[in-house]
This record gives C-alpha cells, sequence and structure tokens, in this order.
C-alpha cells in the first residue's frame, strides 16, 4: 500500500495530513470504556465493557419482596411505558450468557465469532452489539488515487477517520481552480486566433476551425486533471460507533470489491480505474464488524477470498467478472482488519470450507445459542422490558398494560417447550407483540390489553398450525377421524408439523397370512428413523406373540401421511398398540390419542412436541391422550384445551395396552404376559429413562 504520492497535489497535503495512528494493543483494549450514545449520558456515565446486556438491570419500580410465581417478576408497574429502554443495542440483549461473555472476550481481544443455533435467538443482535465496543478512534478513510505508472495498479492510501474528506476536497478545489485558469486562456487565445482571422487574414471561416480545434484541445487536456482527484472510497468521517457491515448472501462483487466495466476503454473518452473501484463489505467493515448469517451460502471461491482477507488483514479490489475491463484493474490492497462474525444453523458447519472454520477456530470463539433461559424473576423482569423494547423500537404500537405482559411472558413459557424455561426465540416472540399492538391499534385502545394478545395468538399462527388445523377440519368432513368407539388396528397417533403445530395421525395394521417368510410391511413415506422406530416395535411383537408370525405378514399403514412422509420415533407406542391389537383381535379406545418412544424392552421414552400434539389431539375430538411420564413436566397447553382433554402419563407398554384395549379378561391376560417377558425393565410400573426429549 501507498502513503506517498508523487504529484504535486498530494505532496502539498502531506504536511496537513494527522499521522496514521498504530493500533491499540490487547492490553490497551481492556481499559476501553464504551462510547456516548446519546445526549443523555454525561462524562461520568460511561461504562466499562463488562456492562454487557443481561448484566444491566430493568429501570422500574419493583417490590422488595418479589413471589417466585409473579410473572412480572415483582415489577409494579401498569404498562409499558413506566420501563425504561437503555438506549444502547447491547444494553438490550435478553439471555445468551455464554454467548454474551464471548462477546465481551471478543470486543477485548479483536478475536472473531462463529454462532450456531436456532433463528431468531439473537445472533445479529449481538453482532451490532459488538460493533458498539469496539473504539471509533482507530476508525479510518480508504483512497485510491490514479497510479501514472500503471493505469491498471491504482495506489491506495489509508489515513485517520474524517481526513479523507479535507483531501478530496482540497483536490477538487486545486482541479477547479487548475480548470478555471485553462478556460481563461484558451478564451484569450480563441480571441486572439478569431481577431487575427478576421482584420489581418481576412479568413473568418478558416479562423472559426481554428478556434473550435483549440476548444477542443484544451478540453482533452483538461480530462487529465480529474484524474488526478482520488476516489474515496471508504468514508468514516459521520461514523458515530465502529462500523457494522451486513453481508448476509452478498455476492462476490459486494462481499469482496469490485471494479466497474468502462464502455469507453480509449480514445480520451475512457474512466481512469481508479475512479471505477467499489469497495466490498470487507473493506467498508475495517476496524469494525463484518457480519454474515448462513455462512454456507457463500460460494466456494468467496469463502476462499475471505480466508485471505482475515489472514493477510488486507485484500486487493479487482473486477470480479472476466469479461468486464475491471477485470483487468487490480489495486494495491486495502485494509480488511475486521472482527467477523459467522453465524448460521446447524447446517452451516456442512457446506462451510474447513479452512474458514479453522481461521475463526484459531482466531476466535465458537458459540452455540441456547434456545430457552432458566424461568427466573429476574429473567421474566426482562422479558417485561423486552416487551417494551419491541414498543419502542415498532414506534406505532400503543404500550402493553401488565395483563399483556403477563400473557407473553406465558407464551414465552409455553413456546419453550420445557418446564421451568422461557424461550429465547425471541424474534418470533416479537411478532406477537407486534400483532397484539396492530390488533389495539386498529380498536383504537390506549393500551394493549390481554384479550388483544390472546386475539394475536390466534392470527399469528405459522403456516404449518394453519395448515394443521385445516386438515383436522377436512378430516372431519369426510370422517376419516374417529374419537368414539372401539376399532381393531386402528390407533390415533400424534405428530409435530414445522416447530409449533401438532396434527392427530391414525396408524393402521393388519395381519394377513404370507406368502413367503413372514415380514413387517410399513408404508406412509417413511423416513430413516421412523422405519427404525418400526424395527424396534417389531422386537416386542416378535417375543410377545404366542402365534409363529414368521408365516405371517404384518402391514402398518400412517394413514395419509402426506407427501412429506413421517420421520422421528415418536408414533413407536401408536404402532406398538395397533399391531398388537391387530394380533390379539382386541379393540382400542378411538376417544383416546398417544405419543411416545419405546424401546426393545418396552419402556415409553420422552420425546418432543407434547403440548402442541396434546392440543392437536383435543382438537380432534379425543377426550384422553397418553404421553411418556418423563415428558409431563413440558406440558403446558392453553387454558382452553385443559378441560378438554385428559392427560395420562405411562412409563411402559403395558401400561399403554392396559389403558387403551378394550375387553377386561383379553386385556389382562394380554397384559400381564407382556409384563411377564418384558417384566425386567418394568418395576413397579416405573421405568428410569432419560430425561432428554428424543426426535419427534
Amino acid at each position: 500500500m501507498s502513503n506517498d504520492m508523487d504529484t504535486d497535489e498530494n505532496s502539498r497535503e502531506q504536511g496537513d495530513d494527522v499521522p496514521d495512528e498504530s493500533p491499540h494493543s490487547p492490553s490497551e483494549r481492556d481499559d476501553e470504556t464504551f462510547p456516548e450514545s446519546g445526549p443523555d449520558q454525561g462524562a461520568d456515565d460511561k461504562r466499562t465493557i463488562d456492562d454487557l446486556g443481561s448484566d444491566v438491570e430493568v429501570t422500574a419500580d419493583v417490590a422488595d419482596d418479589v413471589d417466585e410465581d409473579d410473572l412480572l417478576g415483582g415489577l409494579q408497574i401498569d404498562s409499558t411505558n413506566e420501563i425504561e429502554v437503555p438506549d444502547r443495542l447491547v444494553d438490550q440483549v435478553i439471555g445468551q450468557e455464554h454467548a454474551r461473555d464471548v462477546v465481551m472476550k471478543a470486543a477485548k481481544q479483536r478475536r472473531h465469532v462463529m454462532m450456531i443455533g436456532s433463528p431468531g435467538t439473537g445472533k445479529s443482535m449481538l453482532a451490532k452489539a459488538m460493533s458498539e465496543l469496539l473504539p471509533k478512534e482507530e476508525l479510518q478513510d480508504v483512497l485510491v488515487y490514479h497510479n501514472p505508472d500503471d493505469g491498471n495498479n491504482p495506489k491506495v492510501r489509508t489515513v485517520p477517520a474524517g481526513k479523507g474528506e479535507q483531501i478530496v476536497e482540497a483536490h477538487k478545489e486545486e482541479a477547479r481552480k487548475r480548470n478555471q485558469m485553462r478556460s481563461f486562456l484558451m478564451w484569450i487565445i480563441i480571441a486572439i486566433v478569431l481577431g487575427y482571422s478576421l482584420i489581418i487574414a481576412g479568413q473568418i471561416l478558416l479562423g472559426i476551425l481554428a478556434a473550435g480545434v483549440i476548444y477542443l484541445a484544451f478540453r482533452y487536456g483538461s480530462r487529465g486533471s480529474d484524474a488526478m482527484i482520488p476516489n474515496h472510497i471508504v468514508n468514516n468521517a459521520d461514523t458515530t460507533t465502529a462500523p457494522f457491515e451486513d453481508a448476509t448472501g452478498a455476492h462476490a462483487g459486494a462481499l469482496l470489491g469490485d471494479v466497474r466495466h468502462d464502455p469507453f476503454q480509449s480514445g480520451g473518452m475512457e474512466t481512469p480505474s481508479h475512479d471505477r473501484v467499489e469497495p466490498g463489505a470487507i473493506h467498508k467493515a475495517n476496524k469494525g464488524v463484518l457480519f454474515i448469517d448462513e455462512i454456507n451460502t457463500l460460494d466456494i471461491r468467496s469463502q476462499q477470498h475471505l480466508m485471505t482477507a482475515i489472514q493477510e488483514g488486507e485484500f486487493s479490489i479487482t473486477g470480479q467478472s472476466e469479461r468486464s475491463s475491471g477485470a483487468m484493474v487490480q489495486t494495491e490492497p486495502v485494509p480488511t482488519d475486521f472482527i467477523m462474525i459467522a453465524a448460521g444453523n446447524l447446517d452451516a458447519m456442512e457446506n462451510m470450507h474447513p479452512a474458514l472454520r479453522s481461521r475463526i477456530k484459531g482466531y476466535g470463539y465458537e458459540v452455540y445459542m441456547d434456545d430457552t433461559i432458566e424461568d427466573t424473576p429476574e429473567m421474566r423482569r426482562k422479558y417485561a422490558r423486552f416487551v417494551a423494547q419491541e414498543v419502542n423500537k415498532d414506534g406505532r404500537l400503543p404500550d402493553f398494560s401488565s395483563e399483556a405482559i403477563e400473557e407473553v411472558i406465558l407464551e414465552a413459557r409455553r413456546r419453550a417447550g420445557r418446564k421451568g424455561h422461557l424461550t429465547l426465540e425471541l424474534r418470533n416472540l416479537g411478532g406477537l407483540v407486534r400483532v397484539s399492538g396492530d390488533i389495539a391499534r386498529a380498536e383504537n385502545a390506549d393500551l394493549v390489553t390481554r384479550d388483544h394478545v390472546l386475539q394475536a395468538k390466534g392470527r399469528s399462527r405459522s403456516i404449518e398450525q394453519q395448515l394443521a388445523d385445516d386438515y383436522i377440519e377436512r378430516r372431519k368432513d369426510y370422517e376419516l377421524q374417529v374419537a368414539d368407539g372401539y376399532q381393531v388396528g386402528r390407533v390415533n397417533g400424534l405428530a409435530v408439523m414445522g416447530e409449533d403445530s401438532g396434527i392427530m395421525l391414525p396408524v393402521m395394521a393388519e395381519v394377513t397370512p404370507s406368502q413367503g417368510p413372514g415380514e413387517v410391511i410399513a408404508t406412509g413415506q417413511l423416513k430413516e428413523m421412523a422405519q427404525e422406530a418400526v424395527d424396534n416395535v417389531s422386537a416386542i411383537i416378535k417375543k410377545f406373540s404366542d402365534e409363529n408370525i414368521s408365516e405371517k405378514d404384518i402391514h402398518i399403514q400412517f394413514v395419509q401421511a402426506g407427501q412429506g412422509g413421517v420421520d422421528g420415533d415418536s408414533a413407536s407406542i401408536t404402532v406398538a398398540a395397533a399391531v398388537i391389537s391387530a394380533l390379539e383381535d382386541v379393540g382400542v379406545d378411538q376417544s383416546l390419542a398417544m405419543t411416545g418412544s419405546l424401546s426393545v424392552r418396552g419402556d415409553v421414552l420422552p420425546v418432543g412436541g407434547v403440548t402442541h400434539k396434546i392440543e392437536a389431539a383435543a382438537k380432534s375430538g379425543c377426550t384422553k391422550v397418553i404421553i411418556p411420564q418423563a415428558n409431563m413436566q413440558d406440558v403446558m397447553i392453553e387454558d382452553e384445551y385443559k378441560e378438554m382433554v385428559e392427560i395420562i402419563p405411562v412409563s411402559h407398554i403395558s401400561e399403554v395396552l392396559d389403558i387403551a384395549l378394550e375387553g377386561e379378561p383379553e386385556k389382562d391376560s394380554l397384559v400381564d404376559r407382556l409384563k411377564s417377558i418384558t417384566g425386567s425393565a418394568f418395576t413397579e410400573g416405573k421405568v428410569s429413562g432419560p430425561s432428554s426429549p428424543s426426535p419427534q
């Protein structure tokens, strides 16, 4: 990179330039304070980097003796208007304690970070928060100059932030004065030529022709002076915090920089190459933060260039299209001293360049973002502040009443899917806040009430939930759902669509004579995990049956599973109950639905999505639902469904059959036989199983 220009104009400015500041050492950065972010902050209000996010207490009246069951965590407020919203983004971070600590360390030591987690858990917010932590005084402007020795290799110069504008203005002013002098001289010469041709030579036509040639010559010559004005590609003069560049989904030119194509490449009409240079996100993020979400969507070539920029701290700008004239231009290296925050879901690591991930691990941290956080009074207070933040950020919503805030916190509990936890997928929860506010605003209400939030929960259903509800209604129309009586070989199973919607999925079984070796045949587009679950169930069936099933085929059908098929093992007890019912010719209670995984020993293991599955059973008309004992702590159904359905926890397949099958004598002998077969795993009706839910 060249800091010394050979032109006369640049030499005159060298005396005015502020010397480039050297970067702070890590030890110096440890003592950095936050830049002031608003007029209300005085010089004494600067906080250290350790005051990030969730460490900031909620500013509102809090009861001295906080009840653990208080949904507001002891806040004594009537509406969100009484909750003060922090000015700085870093103070608005909620939860993600581990990620917060990593961001603090990374900001202090200028380390790269990769955040992996579910959408809406705060990855981009933490990245923006980091940009507020970095010192502003290190920012630089970048200028690109014409290279008189090689026009296709423009020179690059870095100066302190704000100095670039002064340099460009000085060049423009000098060019303007030079052009004025040229114009003045040109008109004098033209006047002399016209006067000579008219008065002395008497050839006015020849004089006009000569004047035109002189005019074109001066105009052509003046183009060279414009080439001396540098191209100010990175301007941080008005930047109040360190740069934050979101390069998510950026193409190569937007990420790495580009050189525009010049259709007039000769004849004096061409644009100087340095004027066609465009910076990329990696150059604009110099001394700041470069955020790339869904990092795996970048093409391999861009990831390789990104590695170079990270490793070298500088990267030349060249044309990205081989067919463009810009491909012949390559600048001197431009500084790229940024902190990169790469983000994505779990699948992001699969298509990520191994060497790029190695760069991040070698020079930074990898963080997994939490989906939930422990439900405590302190955290509930912060969720109340979250509602106030969303209202403040939107700017058009009425304030939320205390009852409305409580309903939002209840929904956060429900969406967590775990007892004693709150969801950290705050983007989706923020959507509920906005829809609630829109409903209240449409009614010209002064406050958002609990009723508005309840209405919003119905209106803001996901596409999967809307499809599931429509599916349930259509099946009722065609009498495909049975919610009373007894049927042999038919069991009401439960499944999850998407992340937040349940659906009832009947399973039917039939036993037929075999034309060859007996086998278990399952249909319904079963995926790998579901097929394995069927195989596990067949182990219990083979051991349980008194008959020789090697001469029989067992057919299992997942009724109307749809094009997406069936995945997960949560239908294991459903399949087992259907097959045993068909083998023994004993009816199954159709007012009952069930979900649960099954071990080869007969243990009922926990599954995911039990809350949504129970609600789907209630909507379908079932009055009883069997779930794994271990999942009872995860049940958080809406109040409207609590009176509609009875939840029955079980821990062994014999309990399932005892509840689901018809006929006392036959059922008792059946259950006793199953207990004797799997007795070592079933003791006094309680089985110890894993506490973590299995896949849905």
